[in-house]
């Protein structure tokens, strides 16, 4: 890295902007660049890095510069967090910043306490206690601590993985194939892959390896009725519209315009014209009601407090709070009951999150089969055995950054009984 005196101010200002976290870093720090046309594309990235280093690592900067200035968070940030040395740093500095942050480095070298090396809340920290003892959480926290891959899913109706994979190696982007999914790429780096012809024809879109894998859970096939119960802009509608070959019928439900309104140009990409979006108002729309009973395969993908995505977002883990996750099971039990309704006997519902909490994951799944003695718990292991994907699982789907390179995703699979 090359620093400055004016990437210092501009690191600086952006900070200002971001840390207060009123809303989502990603959005804040994309209208800070537009607002700052001049900055150049490499000092982009190194803003951009500063920034969620110091999300990511909050509570080390925190202990090391307490409730510091923006100006004084960048500069620790880049010593402490991005591996800047005294000596490139100090031509910046002013009046007493060299004594302070020669201080600041002396403080930091020291053993921190375990909250401070999992770089989560106490309440997080309290909640995944009840289930890991403390060399499983530590493992866990630190990966979701690393910075995540990028992951492609490729289109196989428009052309086959090795060919995506040659032609993006020919444009000087090497990606392998990811361990897991068989639609998928991994590319190591940030290129521009939105721009790339294979994005613009629709033949690849951007998309995690573990929500690749959850598509597979909900088994949809040819010719059948499918439910995208929370398409949002639409990344597994479009993963299940290409395993079903474009044929059947693919309702994409969601009560946001401005989600679906993604899903539009994504989906004339693609090709497909199975997929049907449409806007709900809630559970209880005379649209979804109509189809109670009728439906192969239900996708329930709840909206869910995001925790196992901190590796891409990680100012979820400060925006939160006990009493947000307490409102969220409660939407996620309701969407629940009520996208199981459409499963026709003999159908199945797969319930899915991005939360590494059990209260969101295992007890939602559990509160559900207690009310629902017509469905049954149908093994993960099983529907991914079938599938022929090779990750061991058991009853559950789950899939951790630790242990997969994946962002941490929660899957339950119901089926009612009966014939289909």
């Amino acid at each position: 890295m090359r620093f400055s005196r004016p990437l210092l101010d501009a690191c600086t200002a952006a900070f200002a902007a971001v840390l207060p976290l009123e809303e989502p870093a990603d959005a804040v720090l994309s209208a800070f660049f537009q607002s700052h046309p001049k900055i150049g594309q490499r000092d982009r990235a190194v803003i951009a890095d500063s920034v969620y280093a110091a999300l990511r690592r909050r509570r080390l900067l925190e202990r090391a510069v307490g409730k510091a200035s923006p100006r004084r968070q960048v500069i620790a940030t880049w010593c402490l967090l991005l591996g800047a040395s005294l000596r490139e740093i100090e031509p910046w500095l002013r009046g007493e910043e060299q004594q302070w942050l020669a201080a600041v480095k002396r403080d930091a070298a020291g053993e921190p306490p375990l909250e401070v090396r999992c770089e989560l809340p106490d309440w997080v920290i309290e909640r995944l206690r009840r289930r890991y003892d403390e060399p499983a959480l530590l493992e866990l926290a630190r990966g979701l601590l690393q910075t995540a891959s990028l992951d492609l899913r490729v289109n196989s109706m428009k052309m086959p993985r090795d060919e995506v994979a040659r032609r993006l190696a020919q444009d000087g982007i090497p990606a392998s194939p990811t361990p897991y999914s068989p639609d998928g790429l991994r590319i190591e780096g940030r290129p521009a892959i939105n721009r790339h012809p294979l994005f613009l024809e629709g033949g690849i879109e951007v998309q995690d390896e573990g929500s690749q894998l959850l598509c597979h859970l909900v088994g949809a096939k040819r010719g059948e009725m499918v439910v995208d119960f929370c398409a949002g802009a639409g990344g597994k509608t479009l993963a299940l519209g290409a395993l079903m070959r474009s044929t059947g019928r693919l309702y994409a439900f969601d009560i946001s315009p401005k989600r679906l309104a993604g899903l539009k140009p994504r989906l004339a990409r693609s090709g497909l014209s199975n997929v049907h979006p449409q806007r709900i108002e809630g559970v209880n729309d005379p649209r979804v009601k109509r189809l109670a009973g009728k439906i192969d395969r239900v996708l329930v993908d709840a909206p869910c407090s995001g925790l196992g995505t901190l590796r891409r977002n990680p100012d979820m883990k400060w925006r939160q709070g006990p009493e947000d996750v307490e409102e969220l099971t409660a939407k996620q039990e309701s969407l629940l009951a009520q996208a199981a309704k459409l499963v026709k006997p003999g159908g199945r519902v797969v319930y899915a999150t991005c939360s590494i909490l059990d209260e969101e994951n295992r007890g939602i799944a559990q509160g559900f089969l207690s009310a629902n003695p017509d469905f049954r718990l149908v093994p993960a292991a099983d529907v991914l055995r079938k599938e022929r994907i090779p990750v061991e699982m058991g009853e559950y789907f789950e899939v951790w950054p630790h242990r997969h390179g994946t962002d941490g995703f929660f899957a339950a699979i119901f089926e009612r009984a009966g014939c289909a």
